[in-house]
């Protein structure tokens, strides 16, 4: 039986930033509310997390200092994958080394790889790893996808133990539900197909909806799981216009500035994303003050 990571939600946590680079004050606010919430789990340096524009010193720093803080009362999942083959793997043996429970590696960037490729590089990490990986499929940024034939391949591996899936093609995960069952546990990476998921088999969310509301991300989880069908969908549709207004332009803009009017960071990004344009803004505020989230 292969290690299960977490059930449930995960958030996709910001990483703070003021004038002298991480802010590990309000980093380490933002983990104890987390978990204060219930959140099942926490991914720290990935594309919420900005690790793209992080620097190897600060990358290392990040993990392990959520690593400390969290103290083992969730799982810690350190983004650690890049397109360099050998920077990847020395990333997820460092996370590894300070006590990250897994490793979430993206498919490579803009050099890409045929689905060969993929399974080349995938099981190469997977191999010099100690820690279980978690595949990340987000086509959208990365340039290529991770086909359903293709990870039936990979969840032979023992310890390549999930995937968070990001394409938006529903057809696709259904196929790799399928062809995998119980060898690679499925995480949706689009908070708008939480529960479509689920209803394939999926055991939870890597969530950016979660940095807002990691209560009611894990509730839309618990009832789904407690057999509360209809009452995990009702929460996922109400949630939708809060959802879009997350990704109306590119994350982590938007959450980063909904965190900051909840009081939890600076709304400092770094280039080449720039602040959420005044009129999102605008509106995005106002479908937070509906749906009950306090701001400052």
């Amino acid at each position: 039986m292969k290690t299960r990571v977490f059930t449930g939600a995960a958030t996709a946590i910001v990483t703070p930033f003021n004038e002298n680079g991480v802010d590990y004050e309000s980093f380490s606010k933002l983990i104890e509310w987390q978990i204060e919430e219930g959140i099942n789990g926490l991914v720290v340096c990935g594309t919420t997390g900005e690790g793209s524009t992080l620097t190897d010193e600060e990358h290392k720093a990040v993990i392990k200092f959520a690593v400390e803080q969290v103290n083992k009362r969730v799982p810690v999942i350190a983004g650690t994958g890049s397109n360099d083959t050998n920077y990847a793997i020395d990333l997820t043996k460092y996370a590894s080394e300070v006590g990250a429970d897994a490793a979430l590696v993206v498919t490579p960037y803009y050099n890409k790889a045929t689905q060969n490729g993929l399974v080349e590089v995938f099981t190469k990490i997977a191999d010099e790893s100690t820690i279980p990986i978690i595949l990340y499929n987000v086509p959208s940024r990365t340039g290529v996808n991770i086909e359903a034939n293709t990870c039936k391949i990979l969840a032979e591996h023992p310890n390549i133990v999930a995937i968070k899936e990001a394409s938006g093609n529903i057809s696709q995960i259904a196929h790799i539900a399928q062809l995998c069952g119980d060898k690679l546990d499925i995480y949706s990476g689009n908070d708008d197909e939480i529960v479509p998921i689920m209803s394939l088999g999926g055991i939870g969310v890597i969530s950016v909806l979660s940095n807002a509301m990691p209560r009611e991300t894990v509730e839309i989880c618990d009832k789904f799981f407690q057999g509360d069908i209809e009452g995990s969908c009702q929460l996922q549709l109400k949630y939708i216009p809060f959802i879009k207004s997350l990704f109306c332009e590119v994350n982590p803009i938007p959450v980063k500035a909904a965190m900051a009017a909840m009081g939890y960071c600076e709304n400092n990004l770094r280039l080449p994303l720039t602040k959420m344009e005044s009129h999102n803004e605008e509106k995005m505020l106002n479908i937070m003050s509906e749906l009950g989230i306090k701001l400052v």
